[in-house]
């Protein structure tokens, strides 16, 4: 793949009282926070996220919600794919033009587009431009967004020591998944405010458009050359990067075939993502028909939101409990677990069609989802030679992608218009049962073996 040249953070970035020697993740998360240049880095990627949750709900509400809209699942599904594959497509070339360009001027000029561009989509909205252009514009601002999180992964080495990088590492991208759930409710709430259809419809796109503007402008709060890259690096030629980006990719998959421990786990968590992506559109369409109340249907749009909140809540559970279940059941055993409570929960819950029962599945389902993915990350940074990881962690980002919307797909052919569908509940149950008893017969590799010796005290591995 692509090479990022990490020099160590400036002095000025970093305060001379902050070196104290590495101890507990609180304090080394204390550290972190005195660090001038993470804290601005942080504020950007916080801001920024937000106004992803912001855009991402006014972007499925109006697909969703919008009365002059006929919804259907794959309507749905295309709206999926609009927000996830440019993340798939776009993600592993991203870093191809960040060697070339100053990272904080991405972060700058690429949160002012993306606010053009969201004004732009919410102008659309109001004018009732046809699908086709409104999808368009979308797809502009999340593909702008893959731009966007790489330059503040990559602009995370220049501002915090290498001890503390680990740690900075866990906690940018977990606060920015917050921030972005937290915008997502936000734009709920701001949508159930609005004293009309038409303003419902527009007002969280409008304020995304805001809000990115104020994503961009705090990236001037860092100097230009914070981020890098370095003027003297030697950077390949455009083509030439672009073409050992695609050969490093190739090589990376090869890789992961002879780490079969991660392969299988890989494999998995997509099956995983897939059962969950396609009871989301379940869920949508059910808000959508059956449990939307009036013109306006604020009933539907608000259940939407108590699912968001619910399922949130059961990713952070994950987070919570999941290092207790691996140090019990070891990481491959709570993966299983979690398929294989997933299973009897889907029809038990869900074959009412109510919205209490759905919103509990939707709770423990985030739970078993997460907690799956934690355990990949696992596997994967374990098993995987540190030289390929990077490559196949841009092969785990597809992959995740592209299950979920394929999920979507599929539940554009089975669901019925009210989303009422024990056809699509017992298959689901079927891949959740499959993939239990899958995991079940993964073997740890010795890869894995290796360097689950290399595991400190507080549980994470070391770098």
């Amino acid at each position: 793949m692509f090479h990022v040249k990490r020099e160590a953070p400036t002095p000025e970035a970093i305060p001379s009282d902050a070196r104290p020697p590495r101890g507990s993740v609180g304090g080394d998360l204390r550290t972190l926070l005195r660090f001038p240049g993470f804290r601005k880095l942080l504020t950007v990627r916080l801001v920024s996220q937000f106004t992803d949750g912001v855009f991402q709900v006014g972007l499925a509400t109006y697909v969703v919600f919008s009365p002059e809209q006929q919804t259907s699942a794959a309507d749905i599904a295309a709206a999926m794919a609009v927000l996830l594959l440019p993340y798939s497509l776009l993600g592993p070339f991203a870093g191809v033009l960040l060697d070339r360009w100053r990272r904080r001027q991405v972060l700058l000029h690429g949160n002012i587009l993306r606010s053009v561009l969201a004004a732009g989509t919410c102008l659309l909205v109001v004018a009732g431009v046809p699908d086709w252009l409104f999808y368009l514009s979308a797809l502009s601002v999340t593909a702008v967004n893959r731009f966007i999180l790489a330059g503040l992964s990559a602009g995370l080495p220049r501002v915090v020591d290498r001890e503390r990088l680990v740690v900075a590492n866990a906690l940018s991208p977990t606060a920015g998944t917050l921030a972005a759930t937290l915008g997502g409710g936000a734009a709920f709430v701001v949508q159930l405010l609005a004293t009309s259809q038409g303003a419902e419809n527009a007002l969280a796109l409008g304020l995304a458009a805001v809000l990115y503007l104020l994503a961009g402008l705090s990236a001037l709060l860092m100097s230009r050359d914070l981020l890098g890259p370095d003027e003297n690096a030697v950077v390949p030629r455009l083509g030439e990067a672009i073409a050992s980006t695609a050969r490093g990719l190739v090589a990376g998959f090869h890789h992961l075939g002879e780490r079969r421990t991660a392969a299988w786990t890989l494999g998995g968590l997509a099956m995983m993502r897939f059962c969950y992506g396609a009871l989301l559109v379940m869920v949508l369409m059910l808000c959508r028909h059956a449990w939307g109340g009036g013109a306006d249907n604020e009933d539907g749009l608000a259940w939407l939101g108590v699912a968001v909140g619910v399922s949130g809540a059961g990713f952070f559970v994950a987070a919570v409990i999941s290092p207790w279940t691996v140090a019990r059941l070891t990481p491959l055993g709570w993966f299983t677990a979690c398929a294989a409570l997933a299973a009897p929960l889907v029809p038990a819950l869900g074959l009412s069609f109510e919205p209490v029962p759905v919103m509990v599945a939707a709770f423990l389902l985030g739970l078993v989802t997460q907690g799956s993915k934690i355990v990949t990350d696992t596997v994967v940074q374990s098993s995987v030679d540190d030289a390929f990881r990077g490559r196949v962690f841009s092969l785990y980002d597809m992959l995740f992608n592209v299950a979920f919307v394929s999920a979507a797909g599929l539940a554009a052919l089975i669901l019925p218009p009210d989303g009422r569908s024990a056809p699509l509940l017992l298959t689901i149950t079927a891949l959740y049962a499959l993939t239990a008893l899958a995991m079940f017969h993964v073997k740890p590799g010795a890869a894995f073996h290796a360097a689950a010796g290399a595991v400190t005290p507080d549980g994470s591995t070391t770098p």
